[in-house]
């Protein structure tokens, strides 16, 4: 035990992740974390429906996403400064007391609408602090030749919190209400508290250059800079923002308007979405097994190609079961792209900026991304599905075409 309350994790011998109970114990408190996201969503949005109008239960979904796309950049400065570890238990902790504190208050009482918008705020600020920090863990709890094994772990646990998550919150709310619900997600946060909590961590030396007497805004400033001139990461980042635009729009509201202008209903958007989730999960079980892909940032460039033709193809299936199909591809090739390159943010980028890489790549995907969903929406009513997911697609394919042409990007190999 160091003066800092971290022990150092072993390094002599490589252990497989699958078989490290430290990487176990971060890989299930994820889980735990993400399932109680899910629970905790759709807590909130049930009991906003109760308590207020359809516009102001609205309003309360979109609160909790602004402070988490404002604050995400520092929240990874946060991470890189005071260590991920203490990021991520603080977060945790403070996302527990807040849900559990919530589900007291609505068995007490029925709180106003503003009540829960606090609640969404709060939870929306401590996301932006526990995202870069949770993402930053990996490459202190385990060895570089790891590192693509446990972002394979990382994606299946994902897909599991997405199937398992809104069913719990569903049975929740039918048996015990929003309180329930909201007590439920508590748990799951505590559950996930204490397995952070016995998770051991490497310490890095080049963490000591962050501690520094700096400001947060050098700091950040520190980190941008560093992106922008690392011969991988700069165009990583750009990979991953231009391949997301393209592809969140259709992948959400793209396939609301999808299901409903063919006739499939819920249940067949629900489909799609499995087929979807099917296909990612298999992508990332396969890395989990396999631990390494060869040629990396040339495999997650050129499964961009067939991965957008899949995108494009959905706008155009006349049936269900021809969506479920291409949806099961899309999520197969686009879930191998996204976990190769979180694996090579893992790899390559140095440890004492992981927080910001972390935070810049999430700031994009979570925070930037989602405006173009009005966007997406507004040009489908003026042109029609097909020409919209064409361009789309076409958008995301880009993503591929800029990793080609980076040289350094396209010869980036993960760790053996």
């Amino acid at each position: 035990m160091t003066a800092t309350g971290i022990r150092p994790a072993p390094t002599a011998v490589e252990r497989p992740a699958h078989r490290d109970g430290n990487v176990l114990r971060w890989l299930t408190a994820y889980a735990a974390s993400m399932i109680g996201d899910s629970v905790y969503f759709l807590a909130l949005s049930w009991a906003a429906t109760r308590t207020g109008s359809p516009a102001q239960a609205g309003l309360v979904l979109a609160v909790g996403a602004v402070p988490r796309a404002l604050l995400m950049l520092g929240g990874g400065v946060v991470a890189d400064r005071f260590g991920p570890r203490r990021v991520v238990i603080g977060s945790d902790a403070v996302r527990c007391l807040v849900i559990l504190g919530t589900a007291a208050l609505l068995l007490a009482t029925t709180p106003g609408i503003w009540v829960l918008g606090a609640v969404a705020l709060v939870f929306g600020a401590v996301d932006a602090l526990f995202m870069p920090s949770v993402g930053a863990l990996p490459a202190r709890i385990t060895a570089p030749g790891q590192l693509a094994r446990v972002q394979g772990m990382r994606g299946v646990a994902a897909r599991v919190a997405t199937v398992t998550g809104g069913p719990l919150g569903g049975i929740a709310v039918a048996t015990g209400g929003s309180a329930a619900a909201f007590g439920l997600a508590g748990v799951l946060f505590a559950g996930s508290l204490a397995l952070l909590l016995a998770v051991r961590v490497r310490e890095l030396p080049a963490d000591d250059t962050v501690n520094g007497p700096t400001s947060a805004r050098r700091d950040l400033a520190d980190g941008l800079r560093y992106i922008r001139g690392h011969r991988v990461l700069a165009p990583l980042v750009v990979v991953i923002a231009v391949g997301e635009l393209g592809f969140s729009g259709p992948a959400n509201i793209g396939l609301v308007l999808l299901a409903d202008e063919r006739g499939w209903g819920a249940s067949g958007q629900g489909w799609i979405v499995a087929g979807f989730g099917a296909g990612a999960g298999l992508a990332s079980l396969l890395l989990a097994v396999r631990g390494r892909v060869p040629r990396a940032g040339a495999v997650l460039s050129w499964v961009a190609f067939p991965g957008t033709a899949a995108l494009a193809a959905l706008g155009f299936v006349p049936s269900v079961a021809g969506a479920v199909v291409a949806a099961l591809v899309l999520g197969a090739l686009l879930g191998l792209c996204g976990a190769l390159c979180g694996a090579l943010a893992q790899t390559v980028g140095e440890p004492a900026y992981l927080g910001r890489v972390t935070a810049v790549i999430s700031f994009f995907t979570l925070g930037v991304a989602p405006l173009c969903y009005p966007v997406v929406g507004a040009a489908i009513g003026v042109w029609g599905i097909e020409p919209v997911f064409v361009a789309c697609a076409a958008l995301s394919a880009a993503g591929g075409v800029i990793g080609l042409c980076s040289k350094p990007l396209r010869q980036a190999e993960l760790p053996r």
